[in-house]
């Protein structure tokens, strides 16, 4: 099956789209892009490995949602930066695209000004909604200001609880540095 080839849709089931990697060795991971549950697994899978793998992870991934009482989709957090630049930055800052990735285990969230698009790390999810609410203020103020300026970090003050988050979110890193939880960003 070719890379990003959308399985078969089971009725009750999300949509699935399965990724083939060459470079995927043993690992199979799995996430949610919009409303669709992404697996990506090893080139290699047989066709009965695949079936197996894409009935768990979308299992665990179902399961993780239900304990955080659902997840936001890529829409649904677009929605909520709009409101938010409304809310703080006189709705200056507008993002092209707003998105939860897998791949950034660094950092909290990222942005890129040429193409206006936000990401922010899957690790956010399940984490009180003020403290997303500041990474994507964060993000949404380099739309505005490319570095972390004073002119930057005046634009983010206007969010309320930045201290509070802040300091949120460095108690996680410094949680994970030490083994305390699995690994986030800044571990």
């Amino acid at each position: 099956m070719p890379p990003g080839h959308p399985s078969a849709v089971l009725p009750g089931q999300p949509p699935v789209d399965v990724r083939r990697s060459a470079r995927r060795r043993k690992t199979v991971s799995a996430f949610w892009e919009g409303g669709t549950a992404v697996v990506a697994i090893p080139a290699r899978f047989s066709k009965a490995e695949e079936e197996h793998w894409v009935r768990r992870m979308v299992e665990r991934l179902e399961k993780s949602s239900a304990r955080r009482g659902g997840r936001r989709s890529d829409t649904e957090l677009m929605a909520r930066a709009l409101e938010l630049s409304g809310r703080y930055l006189g709705g200056r800052a507008k993002p092209a695209s707003v998105r939860w990735v897998t791949n950034q285990n660094s950092r909290w969230g990222s942005c890129t000004p040429s193409d206006r698009s936000i990401r922010l790390s899957h690790q956010l999810e399940g984490m009180p909604e003020w403290v997303v609410d500041y990474v994507l203020v964060h993000e949404l103020a380099h739309l505005l200001v490319a570095g972390h300026t004073p002119e930057f970090w005046a634009a983010v003050a206007a969010y309320p609880r930045v201290a509070e988050a802040k300091a949120f979110l460095e108690g996680v890193s410094f949680a994970a540095a030490r083994g305390l939880n699995g690994g986030t960003p800044e571990s």
